[in-house]
């Protein structure tokens, strides 16, 4: 994963056939990665699945944060199968309760991530998780989040990368696993 393409796991390009690339969505110009498609497909979703977690199992993971709304399909399988609870970081006004938020630009605009209090600890040792990173500000957000809380970030975790718009490099050094990178063609 992430690696040496000479040591790809055979499953990565299973679940790479899977990804459905649709043109022109949600505007002109963007080539959206579709990974509904793979979780149409049962070996594809549990492989996806079993990929992260054969990664996480042993790192002492306290709590799978999973950033709305794909970060809901994958975060909830890998935080049960490694024993970590799981913490949606939702778009605002859709958690009740106190929550806490952070703020970040978009390229269209300005949103924010929400976070139960309490949700997450000091002491957690924490993994995020969303399909796919583009220019980073989601995954940063939710990494400012939970670190503002004094959890320690070990990883980020995406099923596809867009390498061209360099979101890893905005990630505060932290790690990031991703399956499947796909290359834009501007």
């Amino acid at each position: 994963m992430s690696g040496n393409k000479d040591e790809e796991d055979p499953r990565i390009n299973g679940i790479k056939t899977k990804i459905r690339v649709v043109p022109d969505f949600p505007k002109k110009g963007i080539m959206f990665q579709d990974i509904t498609t793979v979780l149409l497909d049962p070996k594809a979703f549990k492989d996806t699945i079993d990929l992260f977690v054969e990664r996480y199992r042993d790192k002492n993971i306290s709590v799978v944060a999973g950033i709305e709304a794909r970060g809901f399909l994958f975060g909830p399988p890998i935080a049960l199968a490694i024993g970590a609870k799981f913490v949606p970081l939702r778009k605002p006004k859709k958690l009740p309760g106190e929550t806490i938020f952070e703020e970040y630009e978009l390229e269209y605009g300005n949103d924010r991530l929400e976070m139960h209090v309490g949700a997450v600890e000091a002491a957690d040792r924490a993994l995020v998780v969303d399909d796919l990173i583009a220019t980073g500000g989601t995954l940063c957000a939710a990494i400012n989040l939970l670190e503002r809380v004094g959890a320690e970030v070990v990883e980020c975790a995406c099923v596809i990368e867009l390498p061209e718009l360099k979101g890893r490099q905005r990630l505060k050094g932290k790690p990031l696993c991703m399956l499947v990178e796909y290359r834009c063609s501007f």
